[in-house]
């Protein structure tokens, strides 16, 4: 890409970012967006709608002074400690490219300038030239001044260690705090049984009565057993839905609504003909309620909660059966997180589904190359006018030019990647995970990593070393051809982080889907103030990926092409400012998985520095600097080695509260009035959703809806 393509870039990114706040402010104001850019503050009551102010017009900048305002204490007041996660990991990246940051242009960067490798700048017709001239590719072989790369090399990876366990530490207190200070929860108290053995003339009930009464009689309390409802959810959801369709259409208390309209009479009122579904969505759930709750239907799987948090871990922690196949424990997700079509799929059901999953993300993979390659070729104008003579006129025009280098690759490959993130959470959720934080977690996991691999190096190996996949192909060569391929990619890699990076957080900040659906609709019907609003969740599956590969990005080029590191820096103050506002005005947590998305990202940014170092020693082979590179080889050991020293040292934070921990909250619980009606709750509160009673009030004024499909006894 040419240097003008990358101004012309930034000057147009950075017009856009200031004109589109300036119509952000004017739009939020708006009260009919207020359920698009403020559905949080409308539900809590903190917002009104109003209306006829000349001030709703007026451009202002508050809303950015007000994200600054709440503190790290209120953030996890209000949308948990993942959102506290997820807002560390943005201000961690801030520390390590302001550090990287003014090593890298202030000192790297003039050094590479002054190299005199590639050819002489030519001050007349300066933006010709390619920005190579700003890499350590313009460093001659053997060159002194590289010793202050390697220097470099060393003070980033040390200060990344420094800051990762710190913030390692931080957020395993923050998630120890989060648990004394929360209320008691069911999921603290429950543990998950599967594979119950089968027992002649017993149920699955009476068999996990029996067993948990006689190994754990001190704590043991109640259990739930799980039931296949799969097909019987699908109903009771429609049923749902087609009630409070029609209770929204229906006039409230002495309104009188006149009917419209018609040319042909008809026998019965649209109420009436709803009240008759009803009916008859009643009566099969009713029946499927039976047919469900019946001997034999049930799961080998059962929901057991126990008295005390110490009884639940020592349960949960502890071998149950001398057969290790037999009653397998899990910690049990918060009620509401529980994603029941998971219990209704067999052990081959769940064990061909994995199967299948691993081939569909091969298949995505490889289909994804074609977008990459089709990238790759708008960024190489002489190998388009080789395969398309035609276009050799409209390619030579220096606008068209700038265009398809600039903004065309890097939107094509945004557009494509917007498809990822669904696609990955519908793979996780039949991947047979208990619970939808952990499809969300697993979706994570495989958005980073498809992310880096179709990306990075699909970007990297197709474009400079694409016809020389044959050599890549040898494990020997492998650091060596990164060393050439990585830095040839800078000038495509800033450009997708000008226009990928500003243009996804503005999206974000836009919320541009839901605008335009909420466009629509006022569009088609009339709006109606009265309706339930929705507040969306953050899908963490979808940012998580996107800011570590801008860390990535940021990591791996800082001593190759330090000029990325602004534009890198720019973008997490951008997404500072942006996600800060969402949590507060947009998003609202429907559950909390405890800050376990910290430990992802403390992997991918050890990943993202050995990948920097292997680059690293291949470039110092390559530049014949012999004892650089061999000075450069530790580095990744001891960057391993200070990664497994935080597994152990905080990842069993993670992974189970400690015996201290627990038994404080327990003692805390024994003199606290209020727990006799949380046990209450308990007892009931893993029952399924399915099988819960359905109270609809009648439509017409009569009691055929109200009572419920099933006693609290059948269930």
């Amino acid at each position: 890409m040419l240097v003008s393509a990358l101004l012309m870039s930034v000057g147009i990114n950075s017009c856009l970012c200031v004109l589109l706040f300036i119509l952000y402010s004017v739009l939020r104001k708006q009260p009919h967006n207020y359920e698009v850019f403020l559905p949080r503050r409308l539900v809590a009551g903190t917002s009104k709608r109003r209306r006829n102010k000349v001030a709703r017009y007026i451009p202002s900048v508050r809303w950015i002074w007000k994200s600054f305002k709440p503190s790290e204490q209120q953030l996890m007041e209000s949308s948990g400690l993942d959102g506290v996660v997820f807002m560390r990991m943005i201000t961690f990246s801030l520390k390590v490219f302001l550090f990287a940051g003014i090593i890298g242009v202030f000192v790297l960067l003039p050094v590479n300038c002054f190299g005199d490798q590639l050819i002489q700048i030519d001050y007349a017709d300066w933006s010709a030239n390619s920005l190579d001239l700003f890499s350590v590719a313009n460093l001659k072989i053997r060159s002194k001044w590289l010793w202050v790369h390697f220097g470099a090399i060393y003070l980033v990876t040390a200060f990344v260690c420094c800051l990762l366990y710190l913030e390692f530490r931080y957020i395993g207190l923050k998630r120890i705090e989060h648990f004394h200070s929360s209320k008691p929860q069911p999921q603290q108290f429950t543990i998950l049984v599967r594979n119950v053995p089968s027992s002649d003339g017993s149920s699955v009930s009476d068999t996990v009565d029996k067993f948990f009464r006689e190994n754990h009689s001190s704590t043991y309390m109640s259990h739930v057993v799980i039931h296949r409802t799969s097909k019987l959810r699908s109903i009771v959801d429609n049923a749902k839905k087609l009630y409070k369709k029609v209770k929204q259409k229906k006039p409230e208390h002495g309104q009188v609504r006149k009917p419209p309209m018609r040319f042909f009479s008809r026998k019965d009122t649209p109420e009436g003909h709803y009240e008759k579904v009803l009916q008859e969505m009643e009566h099969n759930i009713r029946l499927g309620q039976a047919e469900v709750s019946s001997p034999g239907k049930e799961v080998r799987a059962a929901f057991v909660s126990f008295e005390s948090r110490y009884g639940a871990a020592m349960a949960l922690h502890m071998p149950q059966s001398i057969n290790p196949t037999y009653w397998l424990t899990e910690p049990a997700p918060e009620p509401h997180d529980v994603h029941w079509p998971f219990f209704s799929a067999s052990f081959m059901q769940k064990w061909l589904a994995k199967i299948v999953i691993v081939f569909a993300c091969l298949l995505l993979t490889v289909l994804f190359l074609v977008p990459v390659v089709l990238v790759q070729g708008l960024t190489n104008l002489s190998a388009l006018e080789y395969f398309f003579p035609f276009l050799t006129l409209i390619l030579s025009m220096k606008i068209v030019s700038q265009i398809i280098t600039g903004y065309l690759p890097s939107l094509i490959l945004q557009t494509s990647l917007k498809i990822v993130p669904p696609i990955m959470e519908f793979l996780s959720s039949i991947q047979g995970h208990i619970c939808h934080s952990d499809i969300q977690k697993s979706a994570c996991n495989k958005v980073i990593w498809f992310t880096i691999w179709n990306v990075f190096f699909a970007t990297v190996f197709s474009g400079s070393a694409f016809y020389k996949l044959s050599v890549i192909l040898d494990p020997k060569e492998i650091l060596v051809k990164l060393a050439v391929a990585v830095p040839a990619q800078a000038s495509f890699f800033i450009a997708y982080v000008v226009t990928t990076g500003w243009t996804d957080t503005l999206t974000e900040l836009f919320r541009v889907v839901p605008f335009m659906v909420s466009y629509v609709k006022r569009s088609l019907e009339p709006t109606e103030e009265d309706n339930e609003l929705e507040v969306p969740p953050m899908r963490y599956h979808r940012d998580t990926p996107r800011v570590l590969f801008f860390g990535l990005l940021g990591i791996t080029y800082f001593f190759l092409a330090p000029l990325i590191l602004p534009f890198i820096l720019l973008y997490f103050v951008l997404a500072y400012i942006i996600y800060r506002n969402q949590f507060i005005n947009v998003y609202e947590p429907k559950y909390d998985t405890g800050g376990m998305f910290w430990p992802m990202i403390h992997y991918t940014m050890i990943f993202s520095l050995v990948l920097m170092h292997a680059i690293a020693i291949g470039l110092f082979a390559l530049k014949k600097m012999e004892l650089a590179t061999y000075l450069l080889v530790p580095l990744p050991v001891f960057t391993l080695l200070f990664n497994e020293f935080c597994r152990k040292r905080f990842m069993p934070i993670f992974t189970a509260y400690p015996a201290e921990v627990l038994t404080k909250r327990d003692k805390e619980d024994q003199i606290d009035p209020r727990m006799s009606e949380f046990y209450s709750k308990l007892v009931t509160a893993y029952q399924d959703p399915a099988l819960l009673p359905l109270r609809f009030n009648s439509l017409s004024g009569s009691n055929s809806l109200t009572s419920p499909l099933l006693s609290s006894s059948e269930v």
